[in-house]
């Protein structure tokens, strides 16, 4: 299935995928947690594990600094239970700045700020995306909408799948989405277009990472339990060194 631009990652982990994430600073380093309790720090360009922390439960996320969350400059954006997204001015978390409805109608899955610093995606389990703006003036809210997205028409009958990933490209400022039908898409929010699909991976995609030059993407191939307890593919990371004509607003 792999490609001459594309490899699997030697030493993974040994059950479902929580997270990968990309150094900020180098652009080879890659941290993976996993439900195994581990959080590994992987060389890509060697496909070499340099470490791995062992911890007495599932780790659910990772991260080079201290936040899990989603910033945008000075702004932490949190989407919670009952579709809400809140909104705190680091420089002051005494209270919160913005409390917001998603404009999706189904449990937010996940966030990401625009690099530009200017709004944030974000993905619900009902394969629908959001693009939105933090600036509350009738200026920018206008610009906000919505897409269907990860879904996929088997026997006749449209089946919709959770879109469980997002990742900025940091140049470009398009991004990636990834979805439990195995797909990852990378759209253009200006143009408001798709500007490509990779091929389909062996099971759901459960999170995404650009590096920090935006010329690799972690992709994070791991059942997430959709289906209950049932036998499914291993889970997997793939590293795709992606292109300008991929990612590049057209």
């Amino acid at each position: 299935m792999t490609g001459s631009n594309e490899y699997k990652l030697n030493q993974g982990p040994e059950d479902s995928i929580s997270a990968v994430k990309f150094s900020p600073s180098a652009t080879q380093f890659l941290l993976v947690s996993s439900w195994d309790g581990t959080v590994r720090l992987f060389d890509v360009g060697a496909n070499t594990m340099r470490m791995k922390y062992q911890h007495t439960a599932p780790v659910l996320d990772c991260a080079f600094y201290v936040y899990t969350l989603s910033v945008a400059g000075d702004r932490l954006i949190v989407g919670t239970a009952g579709r809400r997204v809140l909104v705190w001015d680091l420089r002051n978390m005494g209270y919160v700045q913005q409390r917001r409805e998603s404009s999706l109608k189904y449990q937010t899955r996940c966030i990401r700020a625009f690099p530009n610093k200017q709004g944030y995606v974000l993905s619900s389990i009902e394969g629908r995306v959001a693009v939105e703006y933090l600036d509350p003036s009738p200026e920018f809210q206008k610009k906000k909408y919505a897409f269907k997205c990860h879904r996929l028409k088997e026997e006749g009958i449209e089946q919709v799948y959770p879109v469980n990933a997002i990742s900025f490209h940091s140049i470009h400022n398009t991004f990636a989405t990834g979805g439990s039908d195995g797909f990852v898409n990378i759209w253009d929010p200006f143009n408001k277009k798709r500007l490509c699909q990779f091929h389909r991976y062996p099971t759901s995609i459960a999170s995404l990472a650009f590096n920090n030059d935006g010329t690799m993407l972690a992709i994070a191939s791991s059942y997430m339990h959709e289906k209950g307890d049932i036998n499914h593919p291993e889970d997997a990371i793939f590293i795709r060194q992606v292109t300008d004509a991929e990612t590049k607003p057209k």
